[in-house]
C-alpha cells in the first residue's frame, strides 16, 4: 500500500484540483522529448539554425535601440548575449544532441544549455551569476522561436503542475484544459504568478518548500488552494473526502453566480462598488460572471509579455476596445505598463537591477522610454474615445512624476490631434502604493483625478518585506498598523480634496481587510473576479455603522495579529 504523504505551503487561490502530478524540472515549459526520425535531422537542424539568426537578429536591434536611448555602456550588454549565440560549443553541441540522439532541436538545444550552466554554476563569484543570468536571457529568445513550429500540446491530459517557481508569463500561458491546478516551492500570496493564478481560477499553492525531490511524475495527488495542501497518493478516505469538498466548493461557486446581481450595500444602506482586477481583455466577461461593476484594475503588462515584439498601437488599442465593448458604460481603470519587479519584458533586455522592485519599472521604465508610453496612452486614449474609460499610473514616488506623466500625455493628445484620430481627455489618476506617496498624499490629491491604493507593494515597501521570498512571508501584514495609519492617510486626503480613492491590492478580497477599508470611508473595492461574490455576501451583512466602529477600534491595537483577531472576531459575531 502507498504511503500517504502531505504538504502544507501558502493557498493562494482556492478550489480544489485531483489529478496525476506533472513536475516541471526545467524553466523553459518543454513539451515532452520524443525521437525523430533520421530523414528529419537536417530540418531540425536547420530550425535551430533560423532560431539562432532570428535570435541574434532581435538583440542586434535591441541594441541599437538602448544604445539611442540609454547610451553606448547600457548597449555593451548585448554583446555578451550575441556571443553567446555566436559561440561554437553552443552550436556544435546542439547539432551533435540532434545528430547522435536523434531528438528535436528544442530538446537537443536544451541539453546544451543545461551544460553551460553547470560549467557556470561551478563558481560564486559575481561574473559568473552575471554570464549565467545572460545565458537564461539569450536561450530563453532562442527558446521562444524554437517553440513557433511546436504543434504538440505540453501536456495530453489533466495534470497539477509542479515546480521550483512559475514566472508570470509562464502561468498566464497555462492551457486550463490540462492543467488543474498548480504547486510551487517558493513564492507568496502576493507575488503576480499567485494573483495571475486568482484571475485564471486555477487552484493553487506556493511557498511548500523543497518538494520537488521527493515526489515522482504521475503520482495520483490531491491540491487543495483552500487551505494550503499538496496531497499525494492520498488514501481512499481522504480522496472521497476531496472529491465531497469539491463538489461542496462547484455547489458554493454556482450559489454566488446565481446571487451576483444583488447589489452590495450595507444594511444600513451604503452602497460599496465592487470592482474586478483583470490582466487579460478576455477575463473581462468572467468579471461580469461574478457581478463586477466595473473594472478597477487592468493590468495591461500582460499584452507585452510571452513575445518577441512590441505590441503596436492598433494592437493595443484592440485590446482595450474589446474590454470596453465587454464592459459598456461601467467604469475601467487602466494601469499604464508596469514592468519589472516580478515581471519583464522578453523584447526589451534591460541592465539586471540588484533590487527589481526598487529599481527601473512601472512609472519610471515609461517616463524612460516615452516611446512605449506614448504609443499605450495613444491606444488608450483611443480606445477610451467612447467608453468610461480611467488612466492609472503605477508606482509614482514624486511630484515631479506626476509632472512628467501629465506632459507625456499632453503631447499624447495634440498627436492625436493632428493624426485626426478620435478620442477624448480622460480623468488620470495614481496608485498610493509607495509610503512617499502616501506621506504626499495631499499635494498629490491635487494633482490627481483619483486615488487607488496597491497595498500588495504599498505593504511590502512600508514593512521592507520582499512579498515573493516565503522565508519572510511571515512579516507581510496587511494589518500592520504603520500599514494602516498610511491608508487613513490617504482616504483623508482624497476625501478633502473631493477624489475618489478605492483598494486594488488582494487585501480588497480578504473579509476582515475589505470590512476594515469600508470602515475607513472606502467606498470603492477591486479584486480577482472569483472573491467577488464572497465580499458581496459580507457588505450586506455588516452594517457601515459596525464596519466603522471596527475600523475606529482597531487603531487601538498595536500588531497585526491583534488587529487581525479582532477584526475576524467582530465580522463572525456581526455577519451571522
Amino acid at each position: 500500500m502507498k504511503n500517504m504523504k502531505r504538504f502544507s505551503g501558502l493557498a493562494v487561490s482556492s478550489g480544489i484540483a485531483i489529478a496525476k502530478l506533472s513536475l516541471l524540472k526545467n524553466i523553459f515549459l518543454l513539451p515532452p522529448e520524443k525521437k525523430i526520425s533520421e530523414e528529419l535531422i537536417p530540418l531540425e537542424i536547420k530550425r535551430f539554425e533560423n532560431a539562432l539568426k532570428n535570435a541574434e537578429k532581435d538583440i542586434l536591434e535591441t541594441q541599437r535601440k538602448v544604445a539611442s536611448v540609454l547610451g553606448k555602456k547600457y548597449a555593451e550588454i548585448f554583446a555578451v548575449h550575441s556571443m553567446f549565440i555566436r559561440d561554437k560549443f553552443l552550436r556544435e553541441q546542439t547539432i551533435k544532441h540532434i545528430r547522435t540522439e536523434q531528438i528535436e532541436a528544442i530538446h537537443a538545444f536544451h541539453k546544451t544549455i543545461e551544460k553551460l550552466q553547470t560549467m557556470f554554476g561551478k563558481t560564486e563569484q559575481d561574473f559568473s551569476k552575471d554570464r549565467r543570468r545572460d545565458l537564461l536571457d539569450v536561450a530563453e529568445k532562442i527558446f521562444s522561436y524554437l517553440r513557433e513550429d511546436e504543434k504538440e500540446k505540453i501536456f495530453s491530459h489533466p495534470v497539477i503542475l509542479v515546480a521550483h517557481d512559475l514566472s508570470p508569463s509562464q502561468t498566464v500561458s497555462i492551457d486550463k484544459k490540462y492543467v488543474c491546478g498548480f504547486a510551487t516551492e517558493i513564492g507568496s500570496e502576493t507575488s503576480h504568478t499567485a494573483i495571475m493564478a486568482k484571475a485564471l481560477e486555477i487552484p493553487a499553492v506556493v511557498g511548500l518548500g523543497e518538494i520537488l525531490e521527493k515526489i515522482q511524475d504521475g503520482q495520483d495527488a490531491i491540491l487543495d488552494g483552500t487551505e494550503g495542501h499538496l496531497i499525494i497518493d492520498p488514501s481512499p478516505q481522504v480522496l472521497k473526502e476531496y472529491q465531497q469538498k469539491k463538489e461542496e466548493f462547484i455547489r458554493q461557486k454556482k450559489y454566488f453566480y446565481l446571487t451576483r446581481n444583488l447589489v452590495p450595500e450595507t444594511p444600513d444602506g451604503v452602497k460599496i462598488d465592487l470592482l474586478a482586477n483583470i490582466s487579460l481583455p478576455e477575463e473581462a466577461t468572467t468579471a461580469l460572471k461574478y457581478g463586477a461593476e466595473g473594472v478597477g484594475l487592468f493590468r495591461t503588462e500582460y499584452l507585452f509579455l510571452n513575445r518577441n515584439d512590441l505590441p503596436s498601437e492598433e494592437e493595443q488599442y484592440e485590446s482595450y476596445k474589446k474590454v470596453a465593448s465587454i464592459m459598456e458604460d461601467k467604469p475601467v481603470v487602466i494601469r499604464t505598463l508596469d514592468i519589472g519587479g516580478d515581471k519583464f519584458l522578453s523584447t526589451f533586455q534591460s541592465p539586471m537591477d540588484l533590487n527589481p522592485f526598487l529599481g527601473w519599472r512601472a512609472i519610471r521604465f515609461c517616463l524612460s522610454r516615452k516611446d512605449i508610453f506614448k504609443t499605450q496612452l495613444k491606444a488608450i486614449f483611443r480606445a477610451g474615445a467612447c467608453s468610461n474609460f480611467k488612466i492609472m499610473i503605477p508606482m509614482v514616488s514624486t511630484v515631479e512624476e506626476i509632472k512628467k506623466t501629465h506632459e507625456i500625455i499632453e503631447e499624447v493628445m495634440e498627436e492625436l490631434k493632428k493624426e485626426k484620430k478620435p478620442f477624448k481627455k480622460l480623468p488620470v489618476g495614481i496608485m498610493i502604493e509607495i509610503p512617499s506617496a502616501a506621506l504626499q498624499a495631499e499635494t498629490f490629491a491635487k494633482m490627481a483625478d483619483f486615488f487607488s491604493l496597491g497595498t500588495n507593494d504599498l505593504i511590502q515597501y512600508t514593512i521592507a518585506v520582499d512579498r515573493v521570498n516565503d522565508k519572510v512571508s511571515y512579516l507581510y501584514q496587511p494589518c500592520n498598523p504603520a500599514v494602516l495609519k498610511l491608508i487613513y492617510m490617504t482616504v483623508k486626503a482624497a476625501m478633502s480634496a473631493g477624489i475618489d480613492v478605492s483598494v486594488c491590492g488582494e487585501t480588497a478580497s480578504i473579509p476582515e481587510t475589505a470590512i476594515l477599508f469600508v470602515g475607513l470611508g472606502i467606498k470603492q473595492l477591486s479584486m480577482a473576479p472569483s472573491a467577488i461574490p464572497q465580499i458581496k455576501q459580507l457588505i450586506r451583512k455588516i452594517p457601515y455603522t459596525k464596519a466603522k466602529e471596527m475600523a475606529e477600534k482597531a487603531f487601538s491595537f498595536s500588531t497585526h495579529e491583534e488587529i487581525f483577531e479582532f477584526l475576524k472576531k467582530n465580522i463572525a459575531r456581526t455577519g451571522k
